[in-house]
């Protein structure tokens, strides 16, 4: 019979004070922008905005100018990886995560293959990457040339075995704060000046020039590379289960990582019984912490990275930052999803899902926070910040 999980039980409160402060939730940091995308193993960009409300709920002394710099400079990338989603990643996280989460856009190809019958792959890879190399594309742009070679193939499908077999960056201006610009694609490789692969021993196995110590040195090198990744997604998002792992990242099959690193961790029990694994320097606070208000963008990875989002989102809450395909902006009260937000054109309009417990004290802290955003994202314009209805449930 499997042995049970063992260790401390950590309750709600207790997880949701962990994972805030490692999403620099529970107090705003003083790292850079660049420093905060990389602890925190990138940002959900599938908009152009939420980088930028993700940084300005987390950093102290956050402007948008900062993280736009970064991009245009090159120093981070707007790339589809986790849950093949856009994301802004570091340069060095886009080239390293990319090959790590390909398994899951090789898969993803599948739903496509009969708009793809008769299309060799690794030629439309090699054309696609001499497209985009040239000069970069729209997706449109890139559909219609690989409709030139294969005239019988659903033009969407080429599209997407494009995106699903390439590490296709967005080009700037696409993503800069203030900016506009249409999506334009090119490698990752080519953007950035170097190579899209994991951390590797492939130079060191090289000079045996034998295929099966090359074998050996690449899967060496991804398991490494697996288990760095999970070391890091506990350090962002921790204590968590390999379920809770492999939702986020969209991967199967990570118990082999948490089981090699078992001797270097520590393990936990969640109230369901499911195991936790954690770093044992991470900070553990004490349930009981306060947690300010946050004002959070839609799709933020604080709401999307466990199997179990209890941590952050109360059974009577499930389903209330989305309306079918829509996801709304969303605000923490005391660490846990409390309400929605959006902004017209002059007023900041905040929809608890209730009564603030707090009474007025709740209130006013929710909108002193909302002022600082405001002052931080849009400084020298006016809002208003008004309370709205409740908003109902969403069903979902």
């Amino acid at each position: 019979m499997k042995n049970q999980p063992s260790g401390p039980v950590l309750g709600t409160r207790a997880l949701n004070r962990a994972t805030l402060d490692r999403q620099l939730l529970l107090r705003r940091s003083s790292r850079s922008a660049k420093e905060a995308v990389a602890h925190l193993v990138g940002l959900q960009a599938q908009n152009v905005k939420p980088p930028y409300y993700a940084l300005a709920a987390r950093l102290d002394g956050f402007a948008p100018e900062q993280l736009s710099g970064l991009m245009a400079d090159r120093e981070v990338v707007r790339i589809v990886t986790l849950r093949s989603t856009i994301h802004t990643h570091t340069a060095a996280d886009a080239l390293t995560l990319r090959p790590l989460v390909q398994p899951a856009r090789t898969r993803e190809l599948t739903a496509f293959r009969r708009g793809l019958a008769g299309v060799d792959l690794d030629r439309l890879a090699a054309l696609a990457r001499d497209l985009v190399e040239a000069e970069p594309r729209t997706m449109a742009g890139l559909r219609d040339a690989l409709r030139a070679e294969w005239p019988d193939a659903d033009p969407h499908s080429l599209a997407v075995a494009a995106r699903c077999t390439l590490p296709l960056v967005q080009v700037t201006p696409r993503g800069l704060w203030g900016r506009s610009g249409q999506v334009a694609l090119t490698t990752a490789e080519h953007w950035l000046g170097r190579r899209a692969e994991p951390a590797s021993a492939l130079d060191t196995a090289a000079a045996t020039d034998t295929a099966a110590a090359t074998d050996t040195a690449a899967a060496t090198d991804t398991a490494a590379a697996t288990d760095t990744a999970v070391l890091r997604y506990l350090a962002a998002f921790g204590p968590a289960s390999v379920r809770d792992m492999q939702t986020w990242a969209g991967l199967t099959r990570l118990g082999a990582a948490f089981e090699r690193l078992r001797p270097r961790l520590l393990t936990f029990r969640a109230e369901t019984g499911t195991e936790l694994f954690d770093l044992p320097d991470a900070p553990r606070p004490d349930p009981a912490t306060p947690a300010p208000p946050r004002f959070l963008p839609e799709f933020d990875n604080l709401l999307l990275s466990h199997a179990d989002r209890t941590r952050v989102v109360r059974p009577e809450h499930r389903g209330r930052a989305w309306r079918g395909n829509q996801a709304y902006r969303t605000l923490l009260v005391d660490g846990f999803l409390a309400g929605v937000w959006k902004l017209t054109e002059d007023a900041l309009v905040v929809e608890t899902f209730g009564p603030p417990h707090g009474g007025a004290a709740e209130r006013a802290a929710i909108l002193a926070e909302g002022e600082r955003m405001l002052a931080t994202l849009h400084p020298g314009e006016r809002y208003d910040v008004r309370f709205g209805t409740v908003v109902a449930q969403a069903g979902r």
